[in-house]
């Protein structure tokens, strides 16, 4: 993974193309927009997804919760996959996930909007666009890593995104710290995906726990936020 950029992943949490373009020239293919905890009103965000798709990069979004409206919103603009925040087992993962997958596989509503080309479908589009699709519940309460085996297993599941910090606060654990706990849900994290055959993706922000995520065998990571990039920027001005 360390030898290849596009399982390295850039954190947004607000539309900003110039940020996307720098990103994109020193080599990043993936970006996750944090809708639930970032600034993106419906219109920047249809177009920054349209920029991001057309600078030949995959563009995930962390929706705003876990309901039907948010997830088809998002899909409807065009993203790779959603991110599902929120999720408190089996049977709520089943659910809401069903948000994410047109019928009969789920529920999604259609819309003839980007993904459609603006018109008319036919049936095998529907199938494609299944596929083309990803949704990736977060595993970030102690009921969803106790159900992680089973949320993995429905078929309107293609992966996880473990929450690290929510899943600690969640478990009585208080602050994440990276901790012999904290790995453990992890390592039952990526041994569930395993077993099911699909990706999990870890946000991985320091060097232990990008070495960490290798060794667990993670898909891809984000490495990078944001906010973050600004302010070690910021910092390191100032103590030039």
């Amino acid at each position: 993974m360390a030898d290849d950029p596009g399982k390295l992943a850039v954190w947004l949490t607000t539309p900003n193309h110039i940020f996307v373009e720098i990103a994109r020239d020193l080599g990043y293919s993936k970006f996750l927009l944090d809708i639930e905890h970032g600034l993106f009103d419906l219109e920047p965000t249809d177009r920054l997804i349209a920029f991001i798709k057309a600078l030949g990069c995959e563009v995930y979004a962390k929706v705003l919760g876990p309901a039907v409206v948010p997830i088809q919103q998002a899909l409807d603009m065009g993203v790779d996959g959603v991110i599902i925040p929120h999720i408190l087992g089996v049977e709520h993962a089943r659910e809401v996930c069903a948000a994410a997958k047109y019928p009969p596989l789920g529920v999604r509503s259609f819309a003839g909007t980007r993904t459609a080309k603006y018109g008319g479908v036919n049936q095998a589009w529907y199938e494609s666009e299944n596929k083309r699709t990803k949704c990736f519940p977060m595993i970030e309460s102690k009921e969803a890593c106790a159900d992680v085996e089973k949320i993995l297993a429905l078929p309107i599941v293609d992966g996880c995104f473990p929450g690290t910090s929510d899943l600690s606060l969640s478990s009585g654990r208080g602050a994440y710290k990276n901790t012999d706990e904290d790995k453990r849900d992890l390592r039952r994290i990526a041994a569930a995906a395993k077993a099911a055959g699909k990706p999990w993706i870890m946000p991985a922000w320091t060097r232990p726990e990008r070495s960490f995520a290798q060794e667990l065998g993670a898909d891809w990571m984000v490495v990078v936020d944001e906010t973050g990039s600004l302010y070690t920027g910021l910092s390191q001005a100032l103590k030039d």
